[in-house]
C-alpha cells in the first residue's frame, strides 16, 4: 500500500512534464496588466500578469529582458509572448516570458518616450548647456554615413555656401546593433580634435532605421561633447532624441549645412555695404577737417605770423621781466623771514634756557636749605620744650628733691602699708642709690590724711 504514495517532489515533476509536453503550452500569446513588478539585481525580472478576473506569475529572464527598447512598470497593459511551465521549489505555474511590447503603443515609441523623459529630468535639454554656434568656423567635421545621401547635401550645401570651410567626414553606421557605438565613439573623436562645430546626422528614414540616434549612449556623447554640436537626423517631421541633446536642430542635413557656416555671398554683401558705409564716413570726416582747416587758415596767426612771433617775443620779455622781479620779491621775503627766525632761535636757545635753569635751581637749593635750618630750628624748641614737660613728671628729678621708692623683696613697688608687715625687708631707692631696711611700725593713715592708729 505504501508505494501507492507519491513524494510531492515526484508529483510536482509529473506535472512539470505534462505542461512542458503540452504543445499549447509551450507558445502562449497573452494579454495583460503588469503588477508587483521587480528588477532583481542579477538583471531578471519578476511580475504578475493579470486582468479583471485572474492573475499569474510570471518571470523574464536576463537573457530575453535585455532586448526590450522600454522599461516594464506596474499599471502598463502589455503583449506577451512565453510559455507556461511549473516552477518546481514552489509548485506553482507560472509564464516565462520570452518577448513584451506595450499593448496599444509600439515598443519603440515607447521607448523613446520613456528616455526622453529620464534625460529631460537629468538636465539634459536644458538652454542653460547648449553652446553657441560659431559665426564664421575654419574646421568642421561631419559624422555620418559616407554612401547615403545626407553627405552629399551636407558637404554640397557648405562649399557652395562657404568654400573657405575645412570640412572631415568621420564614416560611421547610422543604423543596426553597431551603429550607436559607432556613433558615440565617432562623436567623442572629434570633440578631442578641437573642431569648431561637429555635425551629427543621416537622412530620412522609419523609426526603426533613425532608433540609433534615440538611444542614450549617444545622447550621453552629445550632451558630454565641449564642441557645439548641430544634430541633422531625417526630415523635417522625424524628431530624435539626439534633437533635443544637440546644440541645434536643423531639419535636414541641408538645412544644417546652411546652419553651420554663413553664405559667402551674404558676406560679400555685408562688406560691400560697410565699405559703401566706411567710404561715406571718411568723405564726411574729410569735409569736417576740410572746413576745420578753411577756419584755421583764416586766423591770424596763419595770416601774419610773423606779426604773431613778434608779439610773443614780446610778450615773453614782458613774462620773464615780471619773473624776475618776483623771483627778487621772493628772495627777499625769504631772508627776512630767515632772520626772524635766526633771531627766535638765538632767543629761545638752549644754553640760555640751562643757564636760567641752573640759576633757578640754585635759588631753590638755597631756599631749601634755609627752609630746612627753619624747620630744624623750630623741632629743636618744641623738643626741648618737651623735655622739660617730661622732666617736672621724672621720678629721678622728684627724688632728687627727697623723695623715695619703696621696694618689697619681690622688687614690686610698695603702695599700700596694707601690702607691708611688722619685720618686712624693704629697699628704698633714693636720687643716689638703693638703702635696704626693716619694717619696725606701721602707721596707717585716716580718711582726712591724719595719722591713724598702730597696726
Amino acid at each position: 500500500m505504501k508505494d501507492k504514495y507519491l513524494t510531492v517532489t515526484a508529483l510536482t515533476k509529473y506535472v512539470k512534464r505534462k505542461m512542458d509536453s503540452d504543445p499549447h503550452l509551450r507558445d502562449i500569446w497573452l494579454r495583460g496588466e503588469i503588477s508587483n513588478f521587480k528588477h532583481h539585481s542579477r538583471g531578471h525580472m519578476y511580475l504578475t500578469i493579470k486582468d479583471d478576473s485572474a492573475r499569474i506569475q510570471a518571470v523574464m529572464f536576463a537573457s530575453s529582458n535585455r532586448k526590450l527598447l522600454f522599461h516594464p512598470e506596474n499599471g502598463m497593459n502589455v503583449l506577451i509572448r512565453g510559455e507556461i511551465s511549473v516552477f518546481e521549489a514552489y509548485g506553482q505555474y507560472q509564464l516565462y516570458i520570452h518577448e513584451m511590447e506595450p499593448d496599444g503603443i509600439g515598443s519603440l515609441y515607447q521607448a523613446f518616450e520613456q528616455l526622453k523623459e529620464r534625460l529631460h529630468k537629468q538636465g539634459y535639454f536644458a538652454e542653460e548647456y547648449k553652446k553657441p554656434i560659431p559665426r564664421y568656423p575654419k574646421n568642421i567635421a561631419v559624422i555620418t554615413s559616407p554612401t547615403g545621401a545626407a553627405i552629399r547635401d551636407i558637404l554640397t550645401t557648405m562649399k557652395r555656401r562657404y568654400p573657405s570651410v575645412k570640412i572631415t567626414v568621420f564614416p560611421v553606421l547610422v543604423q543596426g546593433n553597431q551603429a550607436k557605438a559607432s556613433i558615440a565613439r565617432s562623436i567623442q573623436q572629434a570633440d578631442s580634435l578641437s573642431y569648431d562645430v561637429i555635425i551629427v546626422g543621416r537622412g530620412g528614414g522609419s523609426i526603426e532605421e533613425l532608433w540609433s540616434f534615440n538611444e542614450e549612449e549617444v545622447a550621453r556623447a552629445i550632451f558630454e561633447s565641449k564642441t557645439p554640436i548641430i544634430s541633422a537626423v531625417g526630415h523635417e517631421t522625424d524628431t530624435t532624441i539626439s534633437d533635443f541633446v544637440a546644440d541645434l536642430r536643423a531639419p535636414t542635413p541641408t538645412a544644417a549645412g546652411e546652419l553651420a557656416v554663413p553664405s559667402q555671398v551674404e558676406i560679400l554683401d555685408k562688406i560691400e555695404i560697410q565699405k559703401r558705409q566706411l567710404e561715406r564716413l571718411l568723405k564726411q570726416y574729410i569735409s569736417q577737417h576740410e572746413t576745420r582747416l578753411h577756419q584755421l587758415r583764416q586766423t591770424y596767426a596763419f595770416k601774419y605770423p610773423h606779426q604773431l612771433v613778434k608779439q610773443k617775443e614780446q610778450e615773453l620779455d614782458s613774462t620773464m621781466d615780471n619773473l624776475q622781479r618776483r623771483m627778487k620779491s621772493k628772495v627777499s621775503d625769504d631772508k627776512l623771514t630767515h632772520d626772524y627766525l635766526i633771531k627766535r632761535l638765538s632767543s629761545q636757545h638752549p644754553q640760555r634756557e640751562l643757564r636760567l635753569a641752573i640759576d633757578k635751581l640754585r635759588q631753590l637749593h638755597s631756599l631749601q636749605n634755609k627752609t630746612m635750618n627753619n624747620y630744624l630750628e623750630q623741632q629743636s624748641q618744641q623738643l626741648y620744650s618737651q623735655i622739660d614737660k617730661l622732666s617736672l613728671v621724672n621720678p629721678l628729678e622728684i627724688m632728687k628733691r627727697g623723695y623715695a621708692l619703696p621696694y618689697n623683696e619681690d622688687r614690686a613697688l610698695i603702695k599700700s602699708v596694707k601690702h607691708l608687715h611688722i619685720n618686712d625687708t624693704i629697699q628704698l631707692k633714693i636720687a643716689d642709690g638703693e638703702v635696704t631696711g626693716k619694717v619696725t611700725a606701721i602707721k596707717e593713715a585716716n580718711e582726712n590724711g591724719n595719722e591713724g592708729s598702730n597696726v
